[in-house]
């Protein structure tokens, strides 16, 4: 059975026996709509007013309660799905998967199989280590580069000066 949305853009196949002749809920995957879908072909009649009981206003003798039997559930089994979630079709048309690609699977060679990517955090303690281990060397230096170079006096006492600068900010988010 195919049945449209209520907002035109999708069609959805069913199985014939999912929806029962008094209608189910349904919710389109689609835009969300929900709306309550009766079997294709079939239209149900409306009860005529001549069936319907007309209300008496007498009043009823009360009656007792009797104590009614618990209705015992019968155990449901499921059922089971009419495509398979890792068919090739299945797969190609909800995940865009397709199984048939020409590209061949990458393989790896044993050589390969044991090594391990250096990662971003080894990445980035090595730069740490770098950058205090490259300003303690310019920090030690600072007079042998001032004597040689003696332009570079105010590059290197700014450098320090803005070093100082980002210790004291961590310092003061750290006791705070």
């Amino acid at each position: 059975m195919i049945i449209t949305c209520n907002c035109g853009e999708k069609k959805f196949t069913l199985p014939d026996n999912s929806i029962p002749a008094s209608g189910r809920l349904v919710q389109c995957g689609f835009c969300g709509l929900k709306w309550k879908q009766f079997p294709v072909g079939e239209v149900t009649k409306p009860q005529s007013i001549s069936k319907l009981q007309k209300i008496v206003s007498k009043p009823q003798p009360t009656q007792q309660k009797v104590q009614k039997q618990k209705k015992i559930k019968k155990p449901t089994t499921k059922k089971s799905r009419e495509i398979s979630l890792y068919s090739p079709e299945y797969l190609a048309k909800k995940h865009g998967i397709k199984l048939d690609d020409p590209q061949p699977i990458k393989k790896i060679n044993k050589k390969e199989e044991g090594k391990v990517s250096f990662g971003f955090y080894n990445s980035l303690i090595i730069l740490i280590v770098f950058v205090i281990a490259l300003s303690r060397i310019l920090y030690f230096s600072q007079g042998f580069i001032i004597a040689n170079i003696p332009a570079s006096e105010y590059y290197l006492n700014y450098f320090f000066e803005s070093i100082r600068n980002i210790f004291e900010i961590w310092k003061d988010l750290i006791t705070y």
